[in-house]
């Protein structure tokens, strides 16, 4: 039988441009950009801390923002992840167990139908951020598929509007570590930053860090660079490649 085969890698960048075009709904073009698979970033390991591990573990996330580390809040864990049975603690089992259950009575496309209400539960294990040693809570949620990426994400909720969606339905610190470069004074930059921390802006652009320790002033650009040149040197990740 004749058949036409694509390779994905060598268009993809076409095919991700050409994708704005089309009068789809935002959800199925989004699975779309998943299904492509061509983004360029750095995968981060945080250590997990959990009083039911037998030993050192790490939990991976891909991210193509690497600038936003400081405003990491939260990791969330695919519900499908091959740890989430290994780092629950024992009083959060139960909830744990039932939301496998029905997150897996759910397709692909209603885990990641970007209008649904945001779902989650909570494993009790906490994770270090690689560079500030800040605790911060290891949740699931079905939003999160283990066929994309690591199956994992670092939550920054101050400037992608899922993990704000998700950081605001479960009271979770909102955190904003990048300034658009169109502000510029103390009172604009204070204005913002306290609009973020509400949950009432969520900036996903590009600008310059602020809240990021040895980053801060730095643009987008040159923060992304010194975050995937530290974590290539300390061991806690790998920079500049493609998912």
């Amino acid at each position: 039988m004749k058949q036409w085969n694509l390779r994905i890698t060598k268009y993809a960048d076409r095919m991700l441009k050409d994708l704005d075009t089309l009068d789809w709904p935002n959800n199925i073009k989004e699975l779309q950009r998943n299904w492509i698979g061509r983004s360029e970033g750095a995968t981060i390991k945080f250590k997990i801390r959990s009083s039911v591990l037998k030993e050192e573990k790490f939990i991976e996330v891909f991210t193509t923002r690497p600038d936003t580390i400081f405003g990491a809040t939260y990791i969330i864990l695919a519900p499908e992840h091959k740890l989430v049975n290994e780092i629950t603690e024992k009083d959060n089992e139960v909830k744990i167990i039932n939301y496998l259950e029905t997150a897996g009575r759910k397709s692909d496309l209603e885990r990641t139908e970007l209008s649904k209400e945001k779902t989650g539960e909570f494993t009790g294990a906490y994770a270090l951020n690689p560079v500030n040693g800040v605790e911060v809570p290891v949740l699931i949620a079905d939003y999160v598929l283990a066929s994309y990426g690591t199956g994992a994400i670092m939550g920054v909720p101050g400037h992608d509007e899922r993990d704000n969606e998700f950081a605001r339905k479960f009271g979770l610190e909102i955190k904003p570590v990048v300034i658009p470069s169109e502000i510029k004074t103390e009172e604009e930059i204070t204005g913002f930053s306290e609009r973020t921390k509400r949950g009432e802006e969520c900036y996903s652009g590009e600008g310059y860090s602020i809240n990021s320790d040895f980053l801060n002033g730095m643009s987008t650009s040159d923060a992304i660079k010194e975050v995937n040149y530290r974590i290539e040197n300390n061991g806690t990740g790998k920079k500049n490649h493609k998912l």
